[in-house]
């Protein structure tokens, strides 16, 4: 057998073990919530809950998807505090919106493309802009692999390219964390850390990196 297609089988046992680990952790996942849903822990909720997730994931298969990344400590830990960062900065910036009586919260919609063409990044980088306050994620475009924020306190074009850089950069601590190598490739021929907010992954259309796609309220409008 030739070296390559020895590699080739390799990757894809990879792939496979990575994809079958999906179905447990799912599970498990699905016990903490029924746990939390009740409001206690006793060995009855549990093997309930054990029953009804694995039933869940009987009846509703999860898609198999390509894991082909693996962490890395460091920038796992570098992520996990900048994340942890974030969400105390945006707790507070949104808690200070709250107390502005005087003055509508601006908001705004924006169009982020990013480096990654895995599904499961994607969906990764998703949900954890959506973890931090005052930013939720309405849409994602898998062709191009952009995601569309909704953003609170947001009054300007500078406000809209900070955000679109925090998300960028977001997703390449991420990538950095847990990506697959070619996504780790991607972010360095990107070279989002350099470029700043006029970097545009590839594949994205041409000028949606400087081209402001939210429509902001300016507070002073309704003054």
């Amino acid at each position: 057998m030739s070296p390559v297609r020895r590699i080739g089988r390799r990757l894809a046992r990879r792939r496979a073990a990575g994809s079958g680990i999906l179905q447990p952790v799912a599970v498990v996942w699905l016990v903490i919530l029924w746990v939390l849903l009740w409001g206690r822990v006793t060995p009855g909720l549990i093997v309930s809950g054990l029953f009804v997730s694995v039933l869940t994931i009987a009846m509703f298969p999860l898609p198999r998807l390509s894991i082909e990344g693996r962490i890395h400590p460091l920038a796992a830990a570098r992520f996990a505090v900048r994340f942890a960062w974030d969400v105390v900065r945006a707790s507070v910036e949104v808690a200070s919106l709250a107390f502005r009586r005087d003055q509508e919260s601006p908001t705004a919609v924006i169009g982020v493309p990013l480096v990654t063409r895995s599904d499961l990044m994607l969906t990764l980088v998703a949900e954890v802009l959506s973890l931090v306050p005052g930013s939720l994620v309405v849409e994602i475009d898998r062709h191009d692999a952009i995601v569309y924020l909704h953003l609170i306190g947001v009054r300007d074009r500078g406000d809209v390219e900070r955000e679109r850089r925090r998300a960028r950069e977001t997703e390449a601590r991420m990538i950095r964390a847990f990506g697959a190598p070619t996504d780790r490739l991607a972010l360095d021929a990107a070279d989002l850390d350099a470029a700043g907010p006029d970097a545009v992954g590839p594949g994205a259309p041409a000028g949606l990196g400087t081209t402001d796609l939210a429509t902001t309220r300016d507070p002073k409008a309704h003054s």
